[in-house]
């Protein structure tokens, strides 16, 4: 699996707008929700910065998700224009691989 991750930086008037968008349910997860290989997305907004977000897409492969971005070119653009007049910024990260996934075990108790 490959996780791609998009920096935004968003209006502040236009934050509510944004993350309908990219939110759960949002237009991006409905234009790739029946795309084959598309696992989901999770938007993150910084605790500190509250106009930056991060946009994580889960794929199974970086080239199922070119072929969904070729499949939906023209959805995508009109999704692009909405996406202009709300970000001051936009970064594409780069695509990522899990290398381990981490167990978090409780403490027991009792020293």
């Amino acid at each position: 699996m490959v996780e791609i991750i998009t920096e935004f930086v968003v209006n502040e008037e236009a934050r509510g707008r944004f993350e309908l968008m990219f939110g759960p349910g949002g237009a991006w997860s409905r234009l790739f929700g029946g795309a084959p290989g598309f696992r989901g997305i999770t938007l993150l907004r910084d605790a500190q910065a509250r106009r930056r977000y991060l946009m994580v897409e889960v794929w199974d492969a970086e080239a199922r998700r070119a072929e969904a971005l070729a499949d939906r070119a023209a959805e995508l653009a009109a999704l692009d224009a909405g996406l202009a007049d709300c970000c001051e910024a936009r970064a594409d990260l780069g695509a990522f691989t899990m290398l381990a996934q981490a167990a978090v075990r409780p403490l027991r108790g009792g020293s």
